[in-house]
């Protein structure tokens, strides 16, 4: 890469396989359904409503957790992450980011261990459709409140291929748990990809770019090609990178700038005030344990034994 080269992170979102929402007895499997007919006064934010954490949400996040060596944590507490959009009747999301299930995890990835940074659980927010060529765009709220799990890597990927092994091992893992049907073609698997380039050898990172609107693993690799030529593009004529997000086109190649990143949201993180906090103990973590299938790199060394 003439000198130069990439610094790779992973946010990755998996819808998980549960027969309710995650705060409310809506149903989570969605897909394929008329627009807006999976809700309910919970998830569509109506006054009064009170929500309730689906324990088997929670479970499938301390499942992933121990599939991924992560140390679970033994108290998990929901806040409300404060922002305005249409797709957002709450003008609220429910999240752990702040509370994560896991830390400090590792997957094997080509002989290569990528760094897990956390796994947390989360609510999705809603869908917004743009009919065709009219001048207006409808809200679906049937995604909105569906359990997920996001989990976020340490800078440890170094090409846009081994990005998209570890999404193929992941997607491999949550499978085998049943926790997922991690299908990206359904939106039950979503990556958004932190990249920045450096010369070789140095140890300060570059300036980073967040790419968004990747469906595929193959646009997950494809972006990232793209993106980190167009950035020693622009270091090797003297130009300067600023820190944005940049959405994929996967029709022309190309990424193109959404919004500067100059400036840090300000989300105003509270704790939820209608969620106590979960204490995780030694005999529910044994439970999760006991319900886990067996994992390949598990039953390889079974048998090698």
């Amino acid at each position: 890469m003439n000198g130069f080269e990439a610094v790779i992170g992973l946010e990755v979102h998996l819808h998980l396989k549960t027969e309710s929402k995650m705060f409310c007895g809506c149903r989570a499997n969605y897909f394929g359904s008329e627009p807006n007919l999976s809700t309910c006064p919970v998830c569509l934010g109506l006054p009064g409503s009170l929500p309730v954490i689906n324990r088997q949400a929670v479970e499938h996040g301390i499942m992933l957790a121990l599939a991924l060596d992560c140390e679970v944590s033994r108290r998990i507490q929901f806040y409300r992450k404060n922002y305005f959009y249409p797709d957002l009747p709450k003008n609220y999301q429910i999240t752990g980011q702040n509370s994560p299930v896991g830390e400090n995890g590792t997957l094997d990835v080509g002989g290569r261990q990528i760094h897990i940074h956390q796994v947390h659980l989360e609510e999705d927010v809603g869908k917004s459709v743009h009919p065709g060529a009219r001048s207006v765009s409808l809200v679906d709220l049937n995604r909105a409140g569906v359990p997920l799990t996001e989990l976020v890597t340490e800078p440890d990927i170094t090409s846009p291929q081994e990005a998209r092994d570890f999404l193929s091992k992941l997607r491999t893992i949550a499978q085998t748990l049943g926790i997922s049907t991690a299908n990206p073609e359904e939106g039950a698997m979503r990556a958004d990809v932190n990249v920045s380039v450096r010369p070789k050898g140095q140890k300060e990172l570059g300036v980073k770019v967040e790419i968004k609107n990747l469906n595929s693993f193959r646009s997950v690799q494809r972006a990232l090609e793209y993106e980190i030529d167009r950035q020693i593009k622009v270091l090797g004529t003297g130009g300067r990178l600023g820190q944005e997000t940049r959405s994929w086109d996967d029709d022309r190649g190309t990424t193109e700038t959404m919004r500067s990143k100059e400036f840090a949201h300000d989300y105003r993180y509270f704790p939820d005030p209608d969620l106590v906090p979960l204490l995780v103990d030694e005999k529910w973590i044994e439970f999760v344990k006991k319900e886990m299938p067996e994992l390949a790199p598990a039953r390889a060394a079974r048998f090698a034994r």
